[in-house]
């Protein structure tokens, strides 16, 4: 049970997965009244990493005031202790929401989370959520992957692909909408290399440039880096249309 009363805060990349559950937690009529970004300067455990600089643009598209927490490198690169290395990411988001509590006349109800199957993840946004007395809105968790990518393509959600790494994704992924023929190839890659049809292997990651809880489509333009094996879009501009 969620609390429906009450600051809602939406734990937000710019990505599908966050930017699902942002909407889906409108849908349902929770007050959210901040997005939360965290910006990792390097790799990261625990966040979402490739294009967070425009979720300045998704929050203003949206009408929702955001907040960025701009962390020290985590050096995950190095991290020998899993655990602990997710636990200290965690610590500049907590202390983000721990102000935001305390600036909320009625304090923070709860967080929206865009985890699917991360049990690693979900778990330490939960273990956060009870510390902070606050409680934890994820629509997305242990949904079917393909009935969940329908869903947000039926609700009219423009999701590119902004950076991939699987055997079976090539170049030409890269800044390529993820459509209904986009899905059904990625069902042939889960068949044959086991690529996971929303990414949640770190296969590919994405960006939100359009959906109904948007004002205004992110348009981009870009050029693409690729080493044969992985690459990403680097963005040159990026706009509200």
């Amino acid at each position: 049970m969620t609390d429906d009363s009450g600051a809602w805060v939406s734990l937000f990349s710019g990505g599908k997965d966050s930017s699902w559950a942002l909407y889906r937690a409108l849908q349902e009529g929770l007050d959210v009244r901040r997005l939360v970004t965290v910006h990792p300067e390097g790799d990261s455990y625990m966040y979402h990493v490739p294009a967070t600089s425009l979720a300045t643009l998704a929050a203003e598209s949206v009408g929702v005031d955001l907040v960025e927490v701009e962390p020290d490198d985590f050096e995950a690169a190095e991290a020998t202790d899993s655990g602990a290395q997710g636990d200290a990411e965690l610590e500049p988001l907590e202390a983000a929401l721990r102000d935001l509590d305390g600036e909320f006349p009625d304090g923070l109800a709860g967080v929206t989370a865009g985890a699917v199957e991360s049990e690693y993840q979900t778990s330490r946004i939960e273990a956060m959520a009870d510390r902070l007395g606050a409680d934890v809105f994820a629509p997305l968790w242990q949904e079917d992957p393909r009935e969940l990518a329908e869903a947000m393509l039926d609700a009219g959600f423009e999701i590119r692909i902004i950076r991939a790494a699987a055997y079976g994704l090539d170049e030409s992924w890269l800044g390529r909408t993820l459509d209904a023929e986009a899905l059904a190839e990625l069902e042939e890659l889960n068949e044959e290399y086991g690529v996971h049809i929303l990414g949640e292997g770190g296969e590919f990651e994405t960006l939100v440039t359009d959906g109904p809880h948007m004002e205004r489509p992110i348009e981009l333009d870009y050029e693409t880096e690729w080493d044969g094996n992985r690459g990403q879009i680097v963005i040159e501009d990026a706009r509200l249309g």
